[in-house]
């Protein structure tokens, strides 16, 4: 390791540096045809000065040059630089960048996937590669001067972010730390935190676009700027404001008819002006947008739709349109490189891929790009984007994400996406990132965003994501359990605990305190106000209040009771349930005649079992085949009351609940059975008698209401009201209290309650790494935990490679949406058996984190095993075509390579943990040789 300086040291040695090389920068500029603008100028004079620095500015300014400025000056001081990436695209395409300028024998590369000249002086990798190194305190560290974080506001990941804050923490001091970030708003704080954990460091925030952005809106056949200028007084500025006919074009459209005798007077006045306003607008077609580009001169252009599938389609669209962007010159070239790139393919594969229908967009100058295309697919397409060959790409926005693909013009379908959860409003930050694609410096003289008319448009909020071009930069920092015993090992247990305190998560929650502290005496000057304004001349309103209260709880707890008897009653019907009863499913989307398929109940053949133990926390869970032909898993809230069989009938053996004319067979059959038993649609349920006209409490409660001196007060509700802003506000400063409490040392406690399971499971003894726990410092990954049990229970033990594959599968692969419907398919014999053991054995771990107040939704503790991946795992290791697994497996080429590449990854470090001469770690490397062929090899970025 480099011998560790104090910052001072390292900043004075730096200043003899520059003195005696101060040209360093001067031969840098030499080496580009452009000149460096300000903020990179001054970047670089910091570096070269001895600071750390943080850059921060918009998308396609050329904040790399300070991160290609820190390779110049470790290359001449004769020391080391790593320049991290957050994704291994990025990283491919920085080492292609770097070894063109500075020869492939100065440059490597590290990303898990690939290790190339490993000992080079400049060497690009993950960000996780280089967390991995300092934690197993590798000698490649060894005269290490610069480490360049591009892409550091990833930090704010929810599922990778900590890794960049292990990273910057744990670097030797001796180490300059290059940081470029997005523009974020709190770059100042971000920049603080790193003076304090990296000694002295430069904060420059530019908010400058090289390329000017202008932005639009086409509606019909018009394309309307946003914003316009407005002149503001002689030799004052103008200001900028929403473009008035863009305003009035919505209010238009979305108006409403009047009512009444006078609407239809003003309906008939306005008709004709309103039949040619709306003549102009509607949605363009993908394939009337790019035409209307391509006349204005605006190709290349780059349009997001947040679907895999709407990508895919807006391609075949553009082509079933005639649209062809290439003459026959450029025709020629894209084959030309489609065929030298995709020589290693196997014939027998094109088809499965997808490669014709792929090879004529791209020849018509149109491709789509997403992550579930084959990554060679995917990088064929940037470099046709890059060269001018494809002019028109559809892309989810997984391509704003850092590769190197600048467009003239952006076009925005919809300003909604789906975030996994649920379909929400793009942030500001989102339509900075996917709108700076716009403008390709050197070449566009300016950059176009392009959003299209939808129904319900408001200009209004187009301008609010346009005109804020900022967004903070959080911590998702939390201690994981590798973490932990990698810290502890490295540091012990109170050094650890000190080092996790230097956290940019916990130095946030620290510095957000204050603000809390603040809001806390504001609600309680409130709360005297409230106070006065709720008293009464009569009595204590307070005390009236608290009996209001006390009987509306009591309803309400009533009310609850009933509702888990009904949902008892529900419960008890649903458990008598076999497959072939004919039920009429009372509540729900999927309300109506089904017919059960399975059951549903813990324990019994075919049901729903839970990885908890074997019960379900809300009942049993029916699969059904409703009347519609679905075939979905019914939950409690389906069932509001109970339900019985109507009738019973006899499910083929052959019914296949995936194949349309099965589902259509089958449930046809069962309206026959239901309709020739004579069966309608029953009655609605009376409601029950209300519990609270019987009970004791309630009717004390009203007596003692009416007998309270201030029920006779004329201005009661009034005071009522007050009452309740006060109790609502009191309850809101109780919790900002409790924030208060709950945010000092909040991630050490985290880790002490980490290190405390740890500690019960025999992995930490004290400030002692015991052998189980040094297992563990080698498995990186969300379920790290659950993968090291099964390690020390044996598990694996006896499984052939193809059958570890399938089990390791579940400890990385996650669902894109959860289908209940279907149960995943899985081998047979010792596979199924080991992956039902991981099941329980997560159970366990699960309930330990709940005893110890490990919270998942918190980023930290196990996610339950997802076995969705197992059956595509082991037929693929055990060497059957892409053809039959890609139908089997139902999902894009380009999802199976990914997921089995980060299956290679998880194996590798399974056998690097597995004891010598084990099976397990024998059959782990055979397994990741069985994984690695086909397109699995022949996909060079991950």
């Amino acid at each position: 390791m480099t011998e560790e300086m104090s910052p001072a040291e390292r900043y004075a040695a730096s200043r003899r540096r520059a003195e005696e090389n101060a040209t360093a920068l001067a031969r840098f500029r030499e080496l580009y045809e452009f000149g460096l603008d300000p903020f990179q100028i001054e970047a670089c004079q910091a570096l070269e000065a001895g600071s750390g620095v943080l850059v921060a500015a918009p998308t396609g300014s050329g904040k790399t040059i300070v991160g290609e400025f820190a390779v110049h000056l470790a290359l001449a001081e004769g020391r080391k630089c790593f320049y991290t990436t957050p994704i291994k695209a990025l990283s491919n395409q920085k080492y292609n960048d770097l070894a063109k300028r500075y020869g492939a024998e100065k440059v490597g590369l590290l990303t898990g996937d690939n290790s190339v000249n490993g000992d080079a002086p400049v060497i690009v990798m993950t960000t996780e590669v280089l967390r991995n190194m300092l934690y197993a305190g590798s000698a490649a560290l060894d005269g290490l001067g610069y480490v360049v974080m591009d892409e550091v506001h990833y930090l704010s990941d929810r599922f990778r972010g900590a890794v960049w804050e292990e990273v910057i923490i744990h670097l030797p001091q001796s180490v300059t730390l290059v940081s470029l970030s997005a523009t974020v708003s709190n770059a100042e704080e971000f920049g603080d935190w790193l003076d304090t954990v990296r000694g002295d460091t430069k904060v420059i925030v530019s908010e400058h676009r090289p390329v000017p952005l202008w932005q639009h809106v086409l509606a019909g056949r018009r394309m309307y700027d946003l914003f316009e200028e407005k002149s503001g007084p002689a030799g004052t500025a103008g200001r900028r404001e929403v473009n008035a006919d863009l305003e009035r074009l919505a209010r238009m459209e979305n108006s409403r008819p009047y009512g009444g005798p006078r609407g239809r007077r003003m309906r008939e006045a306005d008709r004709e002006r309103e039949r040619r306003a709306r003549s102009r607008v509607w949605t363009p077609s993908r394939a009337e947008v790019i035409e209307r580009l391509d006349a204005e001169g605006l190709l290349p252009a780059i349009t997001f739709i947040f679907s895999r599938a709407g990508c895919e389609a807006a391609v075949q669209q553009c082509l079933y349109a005639g649209l062809r962007l290439n003459n026959d010159e450029a025709r020629s070239k894209v084959r030309a490189i489609v065929e030298e790139r995709t020589r290693a393919i196997p014939d027998e594969d094109l088809h499965v891929l997808g490669y014709f229908e792929w090879l004529e967009g791209l020849e018509r100058g149109i491709a789509a790009h997403h992550a579930g295309m084959l990554p060679t697919f995917k990088e064929v397409v940037e470099e046709l984007f890059v060269r001018g060959l494809v002019k028109a790409v559809f892309a989810t926005e997984t391509l704003a994400l850092g590769i190197n693909m600048p467009a003239r013009s952006v076009v925005l379908e919809k300003l909604v996406k789906w975030n996994g959860e649920t379909h929400a409003d793009i942030t500001p930050g989102e339509y900075t990132q996917l709108t700076g694609r716009a403008g390709r410096r050197g070449i566009d003289v300016e950059g176009h965003a392009v959003v299209l008319w939808q129904r319900g448009f408001d200009p209004s909020v187009v301008a609010g994501l346009a005109g804020t071009r900022t967004y903070p930069l959080r911590s998702s920092f939390r201690p994981s359990y590798n973490m932990a015993v990698n810290l502890v090992g490295q540091f012990g247990r109170h050094r650890s605990r000190e080092l996790l305190e230097t956290s940019f998560a916990q130095f946030q929650a620290d510095r957000s305190v204050v603000g809390i502290s603040r809001q806390v005496q504001r609600n309680e000057e409130g709360l005297e106000g409230y106070k006065e304004s709720m008293t009464c001349h009569l009595g204590d309103f307070g005390e009236y209040m608290a009996l209001r209260r006390e009987l509306k709880e009591r309803e309400a707890e009533l009310s609850r009771q009933g509702a888990a008897h009904r949902r008892a009653a529900a419960s008890d019907a649903l458990e008598k349930l076999k497959p072939g009863d004919i039920i009429h499913v009372p509540a729900g989307k999927y309300a109506g005649l089904a017919l059960v398929l399975e059951p549903g109940i813990p324990g019994r053949s075919g049901g729903g079992h839970h990885p908890r133990g074997g019960e379900y926390h809300d009942g049993p869970r029916p699969l059904v085949l409703t009347a519609e032909r679905q075939v979905k898993r019914l939950g409690q809230i389906d069932f509001p009351v109970p339900v019985e069989a109507l009738e019973r009938m006899r499910i083929p053996k052959s019914f296949n609940p995936r194949s349309p004319q099965s589902r259509r067979d089958l449930a046809s059959a069962m309206r026959s059975k239901a309709g020739s038993a004579g069966w309608s649609a029953p009655p609605r349920h009376r409601r029950e008698r209300s519990a609270a006209a019987e009970d004791t409490e309630i009717a004390r409660l009203r007596t003692a209401i009416r007998a309270h001196p201030c029920h006779g007060c004329e201005d009661r509700e009034d005071h009522a009201r007050w009452a309740e802003r006060y109790q609502r506000l009191r309850r809101d400063t109780h919790a900002l209290e409790r924030r208060i409490e709950g945010r000092t040392n909040t991630i050490a406690r985290t880790f002490d309650r980490v290190s405390a399971v740890l500690g019960e499971l025999g992995y930490l003894d004290g400030d002692t790494v015991t052998p189980e726990g040094r297992r563990l410092a080698r498995l990186y990954g969300e379920l790290d935990l659950l993968a090291s049990e099964c390690l020390r229970e044996g598990v694996w033990e006896g499984l052939g490679p193809a059958e570890l594959a399938a089990c390791a599968s579940a400890l990385v692969y996650e669902s894109r949406q959860s289908d209940d419907a279907v149960l995943p398919r899985l081998p047979n014999g010792q596979a199924r058996a080991a992956l039902s053991e991981m099941v329980r054995i997560w159970g366990r771990l699960d309930a330990l984190e709940e005893d110890h107040r490990i919270n998942q939704t918190e980023g930290v503790g196990q996610r339950e095993p997802d076995l969705g991946f197992a059956w595509p795992a082991y037929r693929w290791a055990s060497g059957h075509g892409l053809d039959a697994v890609l139908s089997d497996a139902d999902m894009p080429a380009g999802d199976f390579v990914r997921w089995c590449k980060q299956l290679i990854d998880v194996l590798g470090q399974i056998g690097n943990a597995a004891p010598e001469g084990s099976t397990v770690r024998r059959n782990a490397h055979k397994a990741v040789d069985g994984l690695l062929r086909g397109v699995v090899a022949y996909s060079s970025l991950g």
